[in-house]
Parts: structure tokens; C-alpha cells; sequence
């Protein structure tokens, strides 16, 4: 493993020609958004916040908010199989479509971008209601996942202009999840370097970590990847890309199933990594397990940690540690009945890091589900 020894916050990063405030919301695009919302209320806790359709005077498609916390995710589906959203679906099933980003300019971020390659998705309009007015803006990034530009410094309303709010009796408790940390992308054979240079010199972005082959890599497979930072630090990229192994690995049966590059998980920060996956347990959400033998030396690999161990093993919950701190994760089985898209829950205790101390134990378990799948 390769780390970039120069710190997020050098002056250098602090120049930034794309200052970004974070992830704005995660938008997929999903066969039945009423169902799929229903979904993420009842197994992950979301809130009904907002929604866009025939009643707010969008003809072609509804859209239905959610949120939990700073963690807002938008369901849309097509009204009408044709159309580019019906087109997704029927390639890529339901996935991710949009990666928004918050901005204070979406106009410079735009212009930024294009004129440094980037292919231009959306070009800069304004949405206006009684709430003020949202910038938006957008490019094309790898397969046909986009970067949305919003800036919503002059509205005040809950989402954005066109949408109502969206209210139910059926409001079911928080499982504690926080925000996005990170999102990781899948890309294909020998496209990984292609895509960390856009991030690069596109959008400002710094490599901060590079595993290859041989940190990344079980008996059967490998992949390697290189974790992609804006210069404050707010969003981070993960891009991996296949290498050769005996077997099909992960990668490979993600782009096959998906039919291409795209998001194959979002990682989602909790505070209490304990309660989180005991309460998303309880509410049906499934995880990848790793044999009990993981705990036997976990302390002896990763040292002190505040947590008591048996709650860790009973729920399958992964540990690792840098030279910052240690962090606590745990990965869902797939969401879709597509090998696809999957989340993983993360609780940073000083870690920066992304769990190299757990990818072989990680591996194991999602080859054991390709071997059940038939397609290792």
C-alpha cells in the first residue's frame, strides 16, 4: 500500500478551484420508488421528506426524498418505459444515478470542470419557488453515474423547488446513520488510471491511498484501488478496478450484473456502530458474515479498543487501525436481487483509513456468496 505523504489540509489543498461541502444527496434510480421508500423506512430508519410527480407538475417520473440525519437519499422511477431513467433500470437495474455534491457556486463549478474535460451533464439553471432558488449543475463521471453541482445557499425550503413535503403516519425510529463517508466506484479492465487522472485534473482531487493486487486478494481474486480525496477532505472516491486471479472477483461480477461502470457501495458513518447493525439486524437487513475464528487475535492485530468484543463477534462487526486511530465496520449483502449495489456501515474512532486489516476476511466472505450465486 502506497499513502500520499502531503496532508489534506496543505496550503496547496486549501486553493481549490472546486470547493466542495460535501456529499448533498445520493439519487438512484429504482423500478418502484414507492415501494423502494417504504423499504428504507422500515430496514434503515429513514424519514419521508419531500417528493416531486404528477402532483407537483412533473409529468415523466416521481421522486421521493429521504432522510436521516445529514444522509439524503432520493428514490426516483419513470412514469413511461421509455426514456433515459427507464433505459437505466432495464441495463443497470436499480442503482445509483447521481452523486450530488454540495457547492456555493454550481455556476464556477461547472465552468471549472468543463473546461478542464469534463463532459457536461447538466448545464447551469436556477429552480425558483417561495423558498428562495437552487443552482444546479452536473458532468459525467464513470458509466453513466453524474456528478450534480447544488448550491442552495439562497433557499430555505426543505429540498428543492418543485418538490412538496412528503408526510406519512409510518415513521419509524432513527437506526443512527449520520452521512455519508464515502462512495466507491467500480470501473473496468485497465480504466482505473483513466479515471483517478478526471479526478485529478477535472475536479482537484489528490490519490491519499493505492492498494494493489497484493493487498487486495484472496486465493480465487483480486482487485486493487485507489482512494480519490477533494482537498478539504469532505468527499472521498474509492475507484477499484479488476486484476487477474484464478476466479471471477467481485469487480467482474459487479460488471457483469450491472452492465458496466457505477457506485457499487455507498459507506454510511454512524456514531455507535453497536446499536446501528443491531437495529438494522432487527429490521431485516442482512450483512456479509466472516468466520468466528476473525476475533480469535483481533486484539492482538489492531490492540486496545473501547468496545467489548462479544457484541463485535455476534454481530460480525470488522475492526482495523491506522496510525490515526482504529475504525469499526460491517458490509450489507447485496440491496438488489442483482449482485450489485451494497452499503457499509462505518464508525470512525480516529481511523482515516479504509480497513486494509480486514479486506482478505471481506473477500472471503463476498466470494462465499458468489460461490452460493454460481459465478466465481
Amino acid at each position: 500500500m502506497s499513502v500520499i505523504t502531503a496532508p489534506v489540509n496543505t496550503p496547496a489543498a486549501t486553493q481549490d478551484f472546486l470547493p466542495l461541502m460535501g456529499t448533498d444527496y445520493v439519487e438512484f434510480y429504482v423500478g418502484n420508488a414507492k415501494q423502494a421508500a417504504h423499504f428504507y423506512k422500515t430496514a434503515f430508519g429513514f424519514q419521508g421528506l419531500a417528493y416531486a410527480g404528477p402532483e407537483t407538475g412533473v409529468k415523466d417520473r416521481v421522486s421521493y426524498v429521504l432522510r436521516q440525519n445529514k444522509l439524503t437519499f432520493v428514490l426516483t422511477t419513470p412514469l413511461y418505459p421509455e426514456g433515459a431513467i427507464a433505459e437505466h433500470i432495464h441495463l443497470h437495474g436499480d442503482g445509483v444515478k447521481v452523486l450530488a455534491l454540495k457547492v456555493g457556486d454550481a455556476r464556477a463549478a461547472w465552468t471549472e470542470t468543463t473546461t478542464r474535460g469534463a463532459r457536461s451533464y447538466m448545464e447551469p439553471f436556477v429552480l425558483k419557488d417561495e423558498q428562495g432558488e437552487v443552482v444546479l449543475s452536473g458532468i459525467h463521471t464513470y458509466g453513466d453515474t453524474v456528478h450534480v453541482f447544488v448550491e442552495r445557499k439562497n433557499y430555505s425550503g426543505l429540498f428543492m423547488p418543485g418538490y412538496k413535503a412528503l408526510t406519512s403516519a409510518y415513521n419509524p425510529p432513527s437506526t443512527g446513520l449520520l452521512y455519508v463517508d464515502h462512495c466507491v466506484g467500480n470501473v473496468g479492465w485497465n480504466q482505473m488510471d483513466i479515471w483517478v487522472k478526471f479526478y485529478e485534473e477535472v475536479m482537484g482531487f489528490r490519490n491519499i491511498l493505492s492498494f494493489d493486487d497484493k493487498d487486495i486478494s484472496t486465493e480465487y481474486s483480486a482487485l486493487m484501488s485507489k482512494v480519490m480525496s477533494n482537498g478539504n477532505g469532505y468527499v472521498k472516491f474509492p475507484i477499484n478496478e479488476p486484476a487477474e486471479g484464478k476466479k471471477k472477483s467481485q469487480v467482474e461480477e459487479y460488471l457483469d450484473f450491472y452492465r458496466g461502470e457505477g457506485v457499487q457501495h455507498v459507506a454510511i458513518a454512524t456514531a455507535d456502530i453497536i446499536a446501528t447493525v443491531t437495529g438494522l439486524q432487527q429490521r431485516g437487513v442482512e450483512f456479509l458474515k466472516v468466520p468466528a475464528s476473525y476475533y480469535d487475535d483481533l486484539l492482538d492485530r489492531v490492540g486496545h479498543i473501547d468496545e467489548d468484543l462479544q457484541p463485535l463477534r455476534e454481530l460480525g462487526i470488522l475492526v482495523d487501525r491506522d496510525d490515526e486511530g482504529y475504525l469499526l465496520q460491517i458490509f450489507t449483502r447485496p440491496l438488489e436481487d442483482r449482485p450489485t449495489l451494497f452499503f457499509e456501515i462505518i464508525q470512525r474512532k480516529g481511523a482515516q483509513s479504509f480497513g486494509k486489516g480486514n479486506f482478505k476476511a471481506l473477500f472471503e466472505a463476498l466470494e462465499r456468496e458468489q460461490e452460493a450465486r454460481g459465478n466465481l
